[in-house]
């Protein structure tokens, strides 16, 4: 049976990937008590790395399509770490953004709001969080976006 979390998402077309793999030293995920940090989740889709330079080779709402593939990576590790049941997540708590972007571009908000308004469609009240947007001159792998976040769960 299909929760509500995920019935929503299906409902939006979005089918959660099976969850990145980390591309260095560290794991996707670690749970404290009741909370789970995940990892840092790039920018990429099913073709791969979504790359580009906020302010120079990216616009402003491909930005925020990017973040919105980091956001589904998300709840593709807390799933992960709720062993499947997606339902466990009680909220998102915190989201931090970094927004590979030129030195002068400012609106970093607006391209990690790709994955906030992605959360709250997708999760309602449990998708309400605190959240940092910062620029960032370069990125791995050159992509344009990486979002990390704090997860309530039961």
């Amino acid at each position: 049976m299909t929760g509500k979390f995920e019935a929503k998402l299906d409902e939006m077309g979005v089918k959660l990937p099976n969850p990145p793999v980390p591309a260095a030293n560290y794991v996707p995920y670690v749970q404290v008590g009741n909370l789970v940090y995940v990892s840092g989740q790039v920018s990429q889709d099913s073709n791969g790395f979504i790359t580009g330079k906020l302010g120079d080779t990216m616009t402003t709402e491909a930005g925020a399509a990017a973040a919105q593939t980091c956001a589904i990576s998300l709840l593709a590790q807390v799933k992960s770490a709720c062993n499947g049941d997606l339902d466990r997540l009680v909220r998102t708590v915190k989201l931090m953004g970094f927004v590979n972007s030129t030195t002068d571009y400012t609106e970093q908000p607006k391209v990690i709001n790709g994955a906030s308004d992605f959360l709250g469609q997708a999760l309602g009240e449990a998708g309400k969080h605190a959240r940092s947007a910062v620029s960032a001159p370069s990125l791995p792998m050159g992509v344009a976006v990486e979002i990390e976040g704090i997860f309530q769960i039961r």
